[in-house]
């Protein structure tokens, strides 16, 4: 099964980074607020980055990598991720 790791531009700035089977249910979920515990305090204003992963694992293991950079990092990767994939999720 396809899993996706996925970056999200918090309203307050911040970066939240998780892993989904279904990127556009899950931020749906966090957009209501009833995502993870830091969405809830921290609701999102965007997607940021998508990337696919052939299985849980992986995309663990890149959840865990990606959790430790910095957010100036994790910007710089969404940047030069930006012209690889579309997604057009947003709240307002």
């Amino acid at each position: 099964m396809t899993w996706f790791l996925y970056l999200l531009e918090c309203k307050n700035g911040s970066i939240y980074t998780g892993i989904a089977v279904d990127v556009a249910a899950r931020y749906g979920a966090h957009a209501k607020g009833k995502g993870a515990r830091y969405t809830r305090s921290h609701p999102p204003r965007r997607l940021l980055a998508i990337v696919e992963y052939p299985d849980r694992s992986t995309a663990s293991k890149a959840e865990y990598a990606m959790k430790r950079l910095s957010a100036a990092e994790k910007r710089s990767f969404c940047l030069q991720r930006a012209g690889l994939w579309s997604v057009s999720l947003s709240v307002s």
